[in-house]
C-alpha cells in the first residue's frame, strides 16, 4: 500500500487528477532529478546554469506535491560519486546547495514543509552542514509533506553503514546474528522510520536507478521522462501521478480481479 498522505486536501485538485481515486495516488515519490548539465549545453548555456534552473524545478515540486497532500518527496540533490566531477561545478554546486537551504526555508514553513537530510555529513564543507542542520531545526514542526534531501548519498555506501552498525551490534552482544532480519536492516539505513517510495520518477530518459535508495525501492513503481530536470513542472508531476494510479501494485501476489 501507498505511504499515507500527510493530510485531507479538499481544496485543491488539479484537472488532470479529479477523476483519480486519491487512495491510488503515490503517498511517497522519489525522483532522480537527472540532465540539468544537458538542458544547459542545449540552450547554449554552461553547465552551472543548468543546475540553477534545476534548483527552481525543485522548488516547483516540492510547493505542488504539498499542496497535493503527499507524505514524502525525497530528491537525490548530490550523489557519492557526483565527486569526481570538475572542481568548478562541484563548486557551484556546493554554493547553490548553501543557497538553497537559506533562501527556501520561508517557502518551506509557508508550505508546512518538515526537510531532512540522508547521506553522509563526511565531506561536504563545514559551511553547508551548517546550514542544512538549522533548515532542519527550523522546519522540525511543520507537519505536512517531508522534503527528504539525499545529500552525498549513495544506495551501496547506505547498506555498507547499515551492515558495520549491525555488525558491531552482533560483535557486542546486543544482536544475535540469527535474529537479523529485513526489518532489522531497514532500522540501520539512513531513512530508518521513513515509509518506502511508492513512485520513482527519473528525468532526462535514463533507464537506470544510479545507485539510489537501492533497499528502498525494491517495489516501487518507476517512471521515466524524456524532459530534463530543468524541464519538469506541475503537468508532469501530475501525469507521472495519473500513470502510477493506473498500475497494479502486486508485490509478488497475483493481480486481483477488477471489480
Amino acid at each position: 500500500m501507498p505511504a499515507s498522505l500527510a493530510r485531507p486536501k479538499d481544496l485543491y485538485l488539479p484537472d488532470r487528477l479529479a477523476d483519480v481515486p486519491r487512495d491510488r495516488w503515490p503517498g511517497h515519490i522519489a525522483i532522480i532529478m537527472d540532465g540539468n548539465g544537458r538542458w544547459a549545453q542545449r540552450q547554449g548555456l554552461p553547465r552551472v546554469s543548468g543546475h540553477a534552473k534545476g534548483a527552481e524545478s525543485v522548488r516547483r515540486t516540492a510547493e505542488e506535491c504539498a499542496r497535493l497532500g503527499l507524505a514524502q518527496l525525497t530528491l537525490y540533490c548530490l550523489s557519492s560519486e557526483n565527486w569526481k566531477r570538475p572542481a568548478e561545478e562541484l563548486d557551484f554546486l556546493m554554493a547553490l546547495l548553501k543557497s538553497y537551504l537559506t533562501e527556501e526555508r520561508d517557502t518551506l514553513m509557508d508550505n508546512n514543509i518538515r526537510a531532512c537530510f540522508i547521506g553522509r555529513r563526511e565531506g561536504l564543507p563545514p559551511e553547508v552542514v551548517a546550514e542544512l542542520d538549522e533548515t532542519l531545526a527550523i522546519t522540525a514542526g511543520n507537519d505536512g509533506l517531508t522534503l527528504c534531501l539525499a545529500i552525498n548519498y549513495g544506495g551501496r555506501g547506505e547498506i555498507v553503514d547499515a551492515v558495520r552498525a549491525i555488525a558491531q551490534k552482533a560483535l557486542g552482544g546486543e544482536l544475535a546474528p540469527a535474529d537479523i532480519t529485513e526489518e532489522t536492516i531497514s532500522q540501520h539505513l539512513y531513512t530508518a522510520g521513513m515509509p518506502d517510495p511508492d513512485l520513482l520518477i527519473r528525468t532526462a530518459g535514463e533507464m537506470r536507478v544510479s545507485n539510489y535508495l537501492l533497499w528502498q525501492i525494491s517495489y516501487a513503481e518507476i517512471w521515466v521522462t524524456q524532459r530534463h530536470w530543468p524541464e519538469f513542472d506541475e503537468g508532469l508531476l501530475h501525469e507521472a501521478i495519473r500513470d502510477y494510479a493506473a498500475r497494479q501494485r502486486r508485490f509478488g501476489a497475483l493481480a486481483a480481479a477488477r471489480q
